[in-house]
């Protein structure tokens, strides 16, 4: 009998996954494949002729019973992509999203900022790229989570940036000191009835401190709203992830504390996403 080889592998896996309902099988069959092998994705094409060794099928195995039970592939793997760099990503932290990079391109496309702060760091992709594309800032994430700073402090380890980034402890700004240049933020945002709602993927598998805070969905960003001021420069730049639907709520919220530049932007599938808050007058 011939082996088995990657192609016959990820063909069962394909089917697996479809079995059990998954969305797009073949496409985490074959992140899941190249995992297992211990390749990048990219070069999973040129293997499918290979014989498949028996450890190596049983941990695509495992990985793919993990996923039928719906775990989402990055914690399967461990990494996740955001703006073209690898993230460390445990069930500690929220798996970074595309539309976050909304958040990115909106930094960039303002001034070079000295300090960055980034409120509910998480994994600290957001800090992290921000971090390495502007080389001469220094950055403090934020969380209350021991357990996520522990994940973004590996984080900043891989990329070569421990040097420029202090992490704390802390429920929004209640524990940091400074003011910065910019500041980031992807708050919880979903409303707590909503949640039951969310895909599976999400819901039984993210952690829901950083999902929900709460009935309306809107209560951290009243509470930043309340400490904001408090650790932004005279040149500050606030940028702030929300939902669909939460534009106006959130615009109120911050002009209600004083803000009077408050300004709405859309994500590249033209929804809106980012308010962004310049210091109040």
């Amino acid at each position: 009998m011939n082996p088995r080889t990657v192609r016959d592998a990820l063909v069962a896996a394909t089917g697996r996954l479809a079995g059990a309902g998954i969305g797009d099988p073949g496409r985490d069959a074959r992140i899941l494949t190249a995992a297992a092998l211990e390749i990048s994705p990219d070069r999973l094409t040129l293997a499918m002729p290979d014989p498949i060794s028996i450890e190596t099928e049983k941990r695509l195995e495992t990985m793919i019973d993990r996923r039928m039970r719906h775990q989402p592939v990055s914690q399967i793997t461990g990494r996740r992509g955001f703006w073209g760099r690898d993230f460390r990503v445990t069930p500690d932290v929220l798996d970074p999203r595309p539309e976050t990079e909304t958040l990115i391109a909106l930094a960039l496309d303002g001034p070079t900022p000295d300090g960055i702060l980034d409120l509910g760091t998480g994994t600290g992709a957001i800090l992290l790229t921000l971090l390495a594309e502007f080389p001469s800032a220094h950055g403090v994430g934020a969380d209350v989570s021991p357990r996520a700073l522990e994940v973004a402090r590996a984080n900043a380890r891989d990329l070569g940036l421990e040097d420029r980034v202090d992490f704390v402890q802390s429920d929004w700004t209640a524990e940091v000191t400074g003011s910065f240049d910019l500041i980031v933020c992807n708050p919880p945002y979903i409303p707590q009835a909503a949640v039951e709602n969310l895909m599976p993927d999400v819901r039984n598998w993210e952690p829901h401190l950083a999902l929900t805070p709460g009935e309306s969905g809107l209560e951290d960003y009243q509470a930043i709203a309340a400490q904001l001021e408090g650790v932004m420069s005279p040149r500050s730049r606030a940028l702030f992830e929300f939902g669909e639907g939460q534009a106006p709520d959130v615009a109120s919220i911050f002009k209600n504390a004083g803000f009077e530049r408050v300004e709405i932007h859309r994500d590249m599938d033209e929804r809106e996403r980012v308010a962004e808050i310049l210091l109040k007058f």
